[in-house]
């Protein structure tokens, strides 16, 4: 089974972009799953769990702007979930779809609840992969540091350990899962080097956020989540530092009372390759409630 690419031209303020994506399954299948990555990571996450639920769901995996096939935003600092929701609800729009249910990781779950807090939203059933309102500042200064690093490597052996180093809290994988995760986010320059599958700018607006900034965004991120009226699953890795414990708990007893499950010896975040994940997954989009 192969994915097909396409693509959706978006619009940011200093102009249009394309949005690449993929998709999984029968086209003209009415049930849609919109699975979408985190931070600094690709649609090809998804290869293992869009293959698994294809059989349900016409999947869509899209690469959000400044990631993968998909363009790069002119002004950096645009680089934000108000552009990225944007730029969802024009590829929902292109899908056609009255209802889909949505697979966010990380910056993708965020995302994910910009879109199931609006009125009207057509998200039915939302999984929250590793990710909340409340966010620790601590983890979000760690990833903030590779993000817009450049690096260049002459071998691949190389360039898979480095990112083998920044993705230890994915968990136990096998070599081939490893190499897998690694090849989706590097490309090769014209030197033959091999680098980061993304713009580097992703880190610049890390950078200019205040502590302000940060209390003012928690607050609305709860007001989004207090919004949502959708089935929701939050997922934590049992060692995650971004998503606490204590805030995953509190989004089972607010907004849409949440299902809460933890995968333990993963941290941030759990990638859904494996079986045992899929299943997870598996089961709360396909139980009848």
């Amino acid at each position: 089974m192969q994915a097909r690419r396409k693509s959706v031209q978006c619009l940011s303020p200093t102009g249009l972009h394309t949005m690449s994506y993929q998709e999984w399954g029968d086209p003209f299948n009415p049930e849609v799953l919109v699975c979408v990555h985190g931070l600094a990571r690709v649609s090809d996450d998804f290869d293992a769990l869009a293959k698994n639920l294809a059989d349900r769901y016409r999947v869509i995996c899209p690469d959000v702007v400044g990631r993968g096939a998909s363009g790069r935003l002119r002004n950096p600092m645009h680089y934000q979930i108000p552009q990225y929701v944007s730029d969802m609800v024009t590829l929902l729009a292109r899908l056609d779809v009255v209802k889909m249910d949505w697979f966010g990781t990380s910056m993708g779950g965020l995302i994910g609840m910009g879109i199931a807090s609006l009125e009207g939203s057509p998200i039915r059933k939302l999984i929250l992969n590793d990710v909340g309102p409340a966010l620790n500042p601590v983890a979000l200064a760690r990833i903030g540091e590779y993000v817009g690093q450049a690096v260049a490597f002459d071998r691949f052996d190389e360039a898979l350990g480095y990112i083998k180093s920044i993705s230890q809290p994915f968990g136990v994988h096998t070599d081939a899962q490893w190499e897998k995760l690694a090849r989706d986010v590097l490309r090769q320059n014209a030197a033959g080097q091999w680098i980061k599958h993304y713009d580097l700018g992703l880190g610049l607006p890390f950078k200019s956020v205040t502590a302000e900034q940060v209390t003012a965004g928690e607050a609305m991120l709860w007001a989004a989540y207090d919004a949502i009226r959708s089935k929701t699953l939050v997922v934590r890795g049992e060692n995650s530092d971004l998503l606490s414990l204590e805030t995953a708990t509190e989004m089972t007893k607010r907004g849409p009372c949440a299902t809460l499950v933890q995968i333990s010896s993963v941290g941030h975040a759990p990638t859904f390759v494996s079986a045992e994940q899929i299943a997870i997954a598996r089961d709360f989009l396909l139980r009848d409630d």
